[in-house]
């Protein structure tokens, strides 16, 4: 066997095992293992700085937003299925969470800023949670935010005639944030409300 050909194996099985560590340091070491459900290569390089505007029409930045424990959505009001199922269960989750007396602010961040203004928003929110907090910005701003916590969105093109009324294809993770923290964990449309909120407050309360 050749010297270059055993490099090269080796040097394959070392990016191997650097992808399998990259891949359950999250879920098997580190900060708040015991109540990690998922595992992300690189999940300090999700989330960051962002720029929006409210409902009230306010620029905020994320410093803002994320000055308490937060669970984040990115998806769109006009979202006729998948959105009000996830946000409904994110609103469910604060709510145990609540009865609990534990605090997390829910978030809601529009990557449909064409026809989500922040009136838009506001009413959807409100229906949503009393304390759901709505968030549309500039096109810019928006992709801007969504980059941050790498999730996916791209309209899909309008039949003829009906420009006002397309769908966005997006990805449909919730993000919890922590103060000191950022970024420790998403979850899947499958975690129930109540699932949500035990593991939210294992996080506080490892804190």
């Amino acid at each position: 066997m050749s010297r270059l050909l055993i490099t090269t194996i080796a040097a394959a099985i070392i990016a191997l095992a650097a992808g399998i560590y990259m891949m359950t340091t999250g879920r098997s070491g580190g900060d708040f293992a015991e109540c990690r459900s998922t595992a992300v290569a690189g999940g300090g390089d999700i989330g960051g700085d962002f720029t929006l505007i409210d409902e009230t029409g306010k620029t905020v930045t994320s410093a803002d937003v994320l000055d308490e424990p937060a669970l984040i959505y990115f998806g769109y009001t006009f979202c006729p299925d998948v959105c009000p199922l996830d946000v409904a269960r994110n609103a469910e989750a604060v709510s145990i969470l609540e009865e609990r007396g534990v605090m997390v602010k829910p978030v809601f961040i529009s990557i449909d800023p064409t026809r989500d203004t922040p009136e838009v928003v506001a009413d959807y929110t409100d229906a949503m949670h009393p304390r759901m907090l709505g968030l549309t910005g500039s096109p810019e701003q928006v992709r801007e935010a969504s980059q941050a916590y790498r999730t996916y969105y791209k309209a899909q093109e309008a039949a003829p005639g009906e420009e006002d009324y397309y769908l966005v294809d997006h990805s449909t993770f919730t993000y919890f944030t922590m103060p000191g923290h950022g970024f420790v964990e998403f979850f899947r449309r499958d975690v129930t409300g109540e699932q949500m909120a035990d593991q939210v407050q294992c996080f506080l309360n490892a804190d």
